[in-house]
């Protein structure tokens, strides 16, 4: 009996040590890419100098390592390749120009297929996030005062929205239609801010939109003419297939970076679009914006003085409850 009950303890320790819940591993950590290659116009807070990353690759670093997420730079290209993209949840964009040609900064450009790899990652489920310059990528110049439509780019199609022009850098007010989505609590009342404001067209009629434009609180003369519209869509969300899609138009400035605001509202795009935090996506694009199909006038020179579209502000529209 006594070797029946030194065997039945053994067994009961046995049990306990295996009943004990393993240690929890830790949550691996988001892999997002920061390309910022400019076939087109390289903007300053991307510019290396003497080898040193500009105040965007900078700050997004920073906010990584707060926030839960690695990030990892390249200006290059060649990096869109099917095992250069693999391990990455999503990608942060700030491009411009044709990204298949050397163009601009000199950078190797996408290798061939690279650009259809892109849109084909994102459709599958990969993020997308793109900031400011991102909508002047792949652009039409040519035809800057048409909407596309359905013949508009394919990266513009996903994207959600192309910059038709910018005038010159002032104060301007933005709204907030969704203060709910991730990071956008804090701009639920709007924002008053010094930026070089984008003028977009070929917005998808799926988008969710986040923040919207108040034309009237800008200049609307000569190359502040492209202002000379009713509201349109600053930042949102959408679906590509299954990839989660976020733009924002802000993002020119040193200032804009270093904002608090700015940078909660790109760290929530980042985590909604690599699947971190959820969000209601109900299209509002012409609720929000009723008139956004109205392109500002074709000669931004030499337009003539005249009101915005909207000088008597209507009621904006109410943003939704936090």
């Amino acid at each position: 009996m006594r070797k029946l009950a030194v065997v039945i303890a053994l067994l009961s320790l046995a049990g306990a040590a295996q009943a004990k819940p393993a240690k929890a591993r830790p949550r691996e950590k988001k892999q997002v890419l920061f390309f910022t290659k400019a076939s087109g116009n390289e903007h300053a807070v991307i510019k290396m100098t003497d080898g040193q990353p500009g105040v965007a690759q900078k700050i997004l670093a920073e906010l990584g390592e707060k926030n839960g997420f690695e990030v990892t730079h390249s200006k290059d290209g060649g990096i869109f390749t099917a095992g250069g993209i693999e391990k990455f949840d999503a990608f942060v964009f700030y491009t411009t120009g044709d990204l298949t040609t050397e163009g601009t900064d000199k950078n190797p450009p996408f290798p061939p297929g690279g650009k259809e790899l892109l849109l084909n990652s994102v459709r599958k489920g990969k993020g997308f996030v793109g900031v400011h310059v991102a909508a002047a990528t792949f652009n039409d110049v040519q035809n800057r005062f048409t909407d596309a439509g359905e013949n508009a780019d394919p990266y513009i199609k996903m994207l959600g929205g192309e910059m038709i022009f910018h005038g010159q850098q002032q104060k301007g007010r933005a709204f907030c239609a969704d203060p709910k989505f991730p990071g956008f609590t804090d701009a639920r009342d709007g924002f008053e801010w010094f930026e070089e404001w984008y003028s977009l067209k070929n917005l998808a009629k799926d988008m969710h939109v986040l923040l919207w434009m108040g034309t009237w609180s800008l200049m609307n003369t000569g190359k502040d003419s492209v202002y000379r519209r009713p509201p349109y869509p600053l930042a949102w969300a959408r679906m590509h297939g299954k990839g989660r899609v976020f733009y924002t138009a802000l993002g020119h400035r040193d200032d804009v970076w270093a904002n608090p605001l700015f940078q909660s509202m790109l760290v929530g795009g980042i985590r909604w679009a690599t699947g971190e935090v959820q969000a209601d996506l109900k299209p509002n694009l012409t609720a929000v914006t009723p008139l956004y199909a109205e392109l500002p006038p074709n000669d931004v020179k030499a337009a003539p003085a005249a009101p915005a579209a909207s000088a008597t502000p209507a009621k904006p529209a109410p943003a939704q409850a936090p």
